[in-house]
């Protein structure tokens, strides 16, 4: 895989690498080199999906930070009364709005996934606490072999500025409990921050609604045994407004999920498959 998607970067000797991020014409956006740093580049077309509700005044500081070599931005709009959308069309003219009919991130996520036309997936939150430059450490580790590239704040290198110590103790617990239950080996569990190959999307099947999504997906790559590597990531304050995030309800939610999780693995053991989830609603794409 990795021998097709990247190879050294030297300007001057290949027109495709020298391209930008823009596609160049007769030539598939599977099939072109870009440009990632002065020494790396790849073919496998990248998009980033932003869900985003009322977050006008952070997208600057989120769209700022983005590499110009990613094939395409999914902002999905969980029907915003701010200027979200007329923000993001103006930082990134090219910008794929998607407009969500159901409510939570996971629906959120579930959403722009689907709108997603690039190979790779990046998930990047619009708060402002997501460094878009380290994308860059995301996608390598994908284009080396990884199928699931997980952010960890808590992973060498890694730091949060955004974390009560409430919620440090909680991720922790929580963390221990799907690496003792699911032989996970996680520093971190709640972040959401994460890149994966499409491909994983087949694997990993999406039920979730809410916040607690993110761990569904460390859960069952796990569980699928998808190859995951964590990558140091550092989560920065919210820049503007206020989390709607609760510890101790959101703790919950993530618990049910893990034994939700544990329960099913035991069912698929004696041979009972899950019950199939509800068909769901595509987004509104603009």
């Amino acid at each position: 895989m990795s021998s097709s998607a990247v190879r050294p970067f030297n300007s001057g000797q290949d027109p495709l690498i020298e391209a930008s991020g823009n596609e160049l014409p007769g030539i598939p956006a599977q099939q072109q080199y870009r440009p990632v740093s002065s020494h790396l580049a790849i073919a496998p077309p990248v998009s980033v999906v932003i869900p985003a509700m009322n977050e006008a005044e952070n997208l600057p500081y989120v769209f700022k930070t983005l590499p110009e070599w990613i094939h395409e931005v999914v902002l999905v709009d969980g029907n915003s009364t701010d200027d979200t959308v007329a923000v993001a069309r103006e930082l990134w003219p090219d910008v794929k709005v998607v407009r969500q009919l159901g409510k939570g991130k996971g629906d959120a996520l579930i959403t722009g996934f689907e709108a997603c036309t690039g190979d790779i997936i990046v998930m990047v939150d619009a708060d402002g606490s997501a460094d878009g430059h380290e994308i860059v450490s995301y996608v390598s580790a994908l284009v080396s072999g990884a199928d699931f590239a997980k952010g960890s704040r808590f992973a060498n290198g890694g730091g949060t500025d955004d974390m009560t110590l409430i919620r440090k103790l909680g991720n922790f617990a929580l963390c221990a409990v799907v690496n003792a239950k699911f032989g996970a080996r996680y520093t971190d569990l709640c972040y959401g921050y994460n890149a994966f190959w499409r491909h994983c999307l087949d694997k990993i099947e999406l039920d979730c609604t809410g916040f607690e999504v993110e761990t569904l997906m460390n859960i069952r790559v796990v569980k699928a045994g998808l190859k995951v590597q964590e990558i140091p990531s550092h989560e920065y304050l919210r820049i503007h407004g206020v989390s709607n995030l609760s510890a101790v309800r959101d703790g919950l939610r993530v618990l049910k999920v893990i034994l939700t999780e544990r329960s099913n693995r035991r069912t698929q053991r004696r041979g009972t498959r899950p019950a199939a989830a509800r068909p769901r609603r595509q987004g509104e794409v603009s």
